[in-house]
């Protein structure tokens, strides 16, 4: 039996979503053609709409549908503390795990010179130019802690030094509500040396 060309373009077209392979795709795609049409013409139209209306702000770099987004222009946030993130979910996450009030700097990705990732490539020169502006006082350096991570964490924080910007890196290490023996070495190694006084 021949398939049909429009069905593996659709079950082909998902895959480029991050997790997602030919089965996953597959079941997405039956799911939306037999049982939920109203949801897939929702999708189809959220999504065009997306790729079309959304870029990234000029400030903070992350994904906005106005030329500045709704965090920046927020005159009630204190603009001279910055959170430096990797993604624009970082955000989502922070601002709706916390109570931080400051500003964001979305780097939308990481130093890595085996992906030929440099400081360039994830936006560090509107970095330097903010931290000219001398209005930031304090850079909280919110990227994830892999190598590549810690390695962008630390690049930042010396150029933030030459401006005479305080750097200060969010904690790692034991989860709330987690039991000791269930930690992995590395995570808990990690809280050990990032211990502080109570």
């Amino acid at each position: 039996m021949q398939s049909e060309p429009i069905l593996q373009d659709l079950i082909q077209a998902l895959r480029c979503l991050p997790g997602v392979g030919q089965k996953s795709a597959q079941r997405m795609a039956f799911h939306l053609l037999e049982r939920d049409r109203q949801g897939a013409f929702k999708l189809a139209q959220s999504l065009a709409e997306a790729v079309d209306k959304i870029g990234h702000c000029s400030v903070c770099q992350t994904l906005s549908s106005a030329d500045i987004c709704g965090l920046c222009s927020d005159d009630r946030r204190d603009q001279q503390l910055l959170c430096i993130v990797e993604t624009p979910a970082d955000v989502m996450a922070i601002d709706g795990a916390t109570s931080f009030k400051g500003v964001y700097f979305v780097l939308n990705g990481r130093l890595s010179p085996l992906d030929g990732l440099g400081p360039a490539d994830i936006g560090l020169d509107k970095l330097v130019d903010r931290l000219k502006m001398g209005v930031i006082k304090e850079i909280i350096l919110a990227t994830n802690p892999t190598v590549e991570g810690e390695a962008t964490a630390h690049y930042i924080s010396e150029m933030a030094k030459k401006y005479s910007v305080r750097a200060t890196r969010i904690a790692h290490g034991v989860p709330f509500g987690g039991e000791l023996e269930y930690i992995d070495s590395g995570t808990l190694s990690h809280a050990f040396s990032g211990r502080s006084e109570v």
